[in-house]
């Protein structure tokens, strides 16, 4: 497994085109939500596309897993959080997560989290922050990580 930090500018094309591929297959066919996915905020110059890769086909690697992380101002924002079916169950997620708090550092980080996925993010940090929330038939939960000064904190994105 590889992971590739980087901004949309910076993505291969055919690696750019396989994080949206399986964004819409995980949340547009298989979750059954029909929503727009390309938003705009994946052009942002301060998001950074986290793309987990796995290095076995030969071929610079097929995109297991991605998420992103944006800036909102004064906190991180972290979503989009994804792992290919046939990868599931082999603690990818735990992965892209890892890495992505590791880019976040200190600040403020937010994300809506998938109501049965509570206790995955409760292990980073992350704390419901609202009640239950509907949003295109999955029902999530707003969930933050407060900001953590004093520690050493990597360049924002």
């Amino acid at each position: 497994m590889r992971v590739l930090v980087a901004a949309f500018d910076e993505l291969p094309a055919r690696t750019a085109y396989d994080v949206w591929r399986l964004r819409q297959q995980v949340f547009v066919v298989e979750q059954d939500c029909p929503y727009p996915d390309l938003d705009g905020r994946d052009l942002e110059d301060s998001t950074r596309h986290l793309v987990l890769l796995d290095d076995e086909d030969g071929q610079g690697g097929a995109v297991v897993g991605t998420l992103r992380v944006l800036d909102d101002g004064g906190w991180s924002r972290i979503g989009r959080v994804v792992v290919a079916p046939a990868a599931r169950g082999r603690g990818l997620a735990a992965v892209m997560m890892d890495e992505a708090m590791a880019l976040c550092g200190d600040r403020e980080v937010r994300l809506d989290a998938q109501t049965g996925l509570t206790a995955f993010y409760e292990a980073y940090g992350f704390a419901v922050t609202g009640p239950e929330f509907d949003e295109d038939g999955v029902m999530h939960v707003p969930m933050a990580r407060a900001s953590r000064p004093g520690q050493a904190r990597p360049p924002r994105p």
